[in-house]
């Protein structure tokens, strides 16, 4: 069924390098070199692509923390770690080993629903990723130009600039991926270690101050007493103002959508790649921990160290606590160096966030015809995605906190949704502890996420508008792809092929048939109603049957076997997500394996044009006749060689 087209241009054959096939047809330019099998990168390496994302978070989030919870900070940051140890790390440990392909818990809920609910549920939570993901992209770039903008020596010369150089980092890490990923994950791996490296250093010299200056400590501990008056108030606030510091949990979700980069081992195979798995617990775990160290000590020198009124908005510890440490403790040139590590490092937070996009998207949309068969491939994705990150920072004016809340309700969204697909995961499993700790960290996810929406709902409108564009325009590729041929490969079984071989050698002629009793009288008077529409002559016609499994499906590969009913009539039965689709395949598939033109003969389907359109839409059926018709012909442009559709 592949059809010869024009060798493409260089630049058309570069931008769609690596694109998977999926039997479309698309052949590559002959210049162009295939791309070589992936074999994937160690963990730590890996775990320094999710890591630009998670890790730099510690230049906002002992600011946040500060600003949320004031003196409590340091026990609210305990709180926060406990969760992330004792909930999301194995929540998401779970999470890869029962989706081990990078589609994280989508893919976990996606099984327990089919039809159109299920891929509309799908596409709700992409919404949510896609909130997630790419606010990732645009917050982290405009909190990288802030720390450049606010650096005491560049403060004067790039004051009110913030707009344009959030717009260039942004183009720049596109550039990165339009490179390619391997020099993505290599530019990862040297930010990451300068990074912790510098803020191991900052982190040292803030408690040797805090150390050798043994009244702060009894300061910050009488202060806190006073306000709080006794632990159990301290740990009661502190899940009060928890929901404030959730954007210390995410990289999580990223954690697993880059999981198909892990090496793994040499024996892992696409269904049982334990040592991906075993790795990819690794990676999460190691980053967890680390994380959770950095957190804590930060949150707690931070607190001590700078006057509560220097986090305020404005103040020069405003959204950089540890980089106005560095500055003070240890001077401007060790502090420009920490901010430039700051600022590449929240800039490349993005990368995590697009090899996540460029693994999420092209897995549902192109399979659910829901975007254009190029959206399998890296670059033009990488183009669409920095074209929307620059929209993004243009409604936003490239303000971090204007950012937050969306940013914050797409993390938790899909956290609460993983929490709740391993709980289900486990109950399946018959895993009653499992299922008990899985439940109780769900509520949690699920109290946080609320406690969020309802303090911060421009975050749920803001993702609801993502829902809304991608199920639009999710909708909208799918009507223009209609008439696509989507059948993938098409496979006969002894009896359907010894059927068409026979007919080859005089006229081969099919009759589609919609199975009703399928006893000796329905199969007689349909061929002698064929005869009677058409004038033709003779008995010599093979029966096609489909049925509809799964209309909401719009790739599959399409098996078809043949038998003899009532010792008389030769039968082809199918299952396909759309009548027509399967019936084209059939015919284009006959043709190339016989070199025959097949004759198809159809009855007119009673009703209006439109609304059997929508019935082929929405459930497969409809106008069958031309609509097969409509995908032959866009699907065989040459009209001799296309297979005659008949109506009477």
């Amino acid at each position: 069924m592949a059809l010869t087209e024009h060798p493409p241009s260089r630049l058309r054959a570069w931008m769609l390098e690596g694109l998977s096939d999926m039997g479309k047809g698309i052949q590559q330019a002959p210049h162009a070199q295939p791309e070589p099998p992936h074999e994937g990168q160690r963990w730590y390496r890996v775990m320094c692509l999710t890591g630009v994302d998670y890790f730099s978070t510690l230049g906002y989030q002992p600011g946040i923390a500060a600003l949320a919870a004031g003196l409590l900070s340091p026990v609210a940051t305990v709180v926060l770690v406990i969760v992330t140890l004792a909930g999301a790390l194995p929540v998401y440990r779970r999470v890869a080993e029962e989706s081990p392909h990078g589609e994280g818990s989508i893919a976990m809920l996606e099984r327990l629903l089919s039809f159109w609910k299920g891929k509309l549920f799908v596409l709700a939570l992409l919404g949510f990723a896609a909130t997630d993901f790419l606010i990732t992209i645009t917050l982290s770039a405009a909190d990288a130009s802030t720390h450049l903008v606010e650096n005491p020596h560049l403060t004067s010369t790039l004051h009110g600039k913030q707009m344009l150089i959030t717009l260039i980092l942004v183009a720049l890490l596109g550039a990165v991926f339009l490179k390619g990923f391997l020099e993505a994950i290599g530019v990862a791996v040297a930010l990451v270690v300068a990074y912790l490296g510098l803020n191991a250093v900052v982190v040292a010299v803030g408690l040797w101050h805090v150390l050798t200056e043994s009244h702060l400590v009894t300061d910050w501990s009488n202060a806190l007493t006073a306000q709080h008056g006794n632990v159990f108030a301290m740990i009661g606030v502190s899940l009060l103002v928890f929901p404030k510091l959730a954007l210390g949990l995410s990289g999580f979700e990223t954690g697993v959508a880059v999981m198909p980069h892990v090496q793994g081992d040499a024996g892992d195979t696409e269904d049982n790649p334990k040592g991906r798995i075993r790795d990819t617990k690794k990676l999460l775990t190691a980053a967890a921990v680390i994380m959770s160290v950095f957190l804590i000590v930060t949150s707690f020198i931070t607190t001590v160290l700078i006057p509560a009124n220097e986090f305020k908005s404005g103040g020069p510890a405003n959204g950089r606590a540890l980089a106005y440490l560095a500055h003070q403790y240890l001077g401007g040139a060790f502090g420009t160096v920490y901010d430039v590590s700051t600022i590449a490092i929240l800039w490349f937070a993005g990368a995590s966030a697009m090899a996540g996009l460029l693994n999420l998207m092209p897995r549902y949309l192109p399979r659910y015809g829901m975007a254009p068969h190029w959206a399998r491939a890296v670059r033009p994705m990488v183009i669409v995605f920095t074209l929307i990150g620059f929209l993004v920072t243009w409604i936003f004016d490239a303000n971090v906190d204007a950012q937050g809340g969306a940013y914050a309700t797409g993390v938790l969204v899909l956290m609460s949704s993983a929490a709740i697909a391993v709980t289900i995961a486990a109950r399946r499993a018959g895993q009653r502890r499992w299922t008990i700790g899985f439940g109780i960290v769900s509520a949690v996810l699920l109290y946080v996420t609320v406690a969020n929406v309802v303090e911060r709902p421009d975050g749920v409108k803001i993702g609801a508008c993502f829902i809304a564009g991608i199920i639009l325009v999710s909708l909208l590729s799918r009507l223009a792809r209609a008439f696509e041929l989507r059948v993938t490969n098409v496979e006969l079984d002894d009896m359907a092929e010894r059927f068409i071989r026979d007919m080859a050698s005089r006229k081969m002629r099919f009759i589609a048939n919609e199975p009703d009793r399928r006893d000796k009288a329905e199969y007689r008077d349909k061929i002698q109603q064929i005869r009677e529409d058409n004038d033709i002559p003779g008995e010599d016609f093979v029966f096609v049957e489909v049925t509809v499994v799964d209309p909401s499906e719009f790739e599959a590969d399409l098996k078809v076997r043949g038998e003899v009913l009532h010792n008389r009539y030769r039968v082809l039965t199918l299952e396909s997500s759309s009548i027509p689709n399967a019936l084209a395949a059939l015919l284009l598939h006959a043709r190339d394996s016989t070199g025959c033109i097949p004759h198809i003969y159809f009855e007119w389907t009673e009703g209006t044009p439109f609304a059997n359109f929508l019935r082929f839409f929405l459930f497969g059926q409809g106008e069958v006749a031309p609509v097969t018709r409509e995908v032959l012909r866009e699907a065989e442009p040459d009209r001799p060689r296309r297979p005659r559709v008949h109506t009477g």
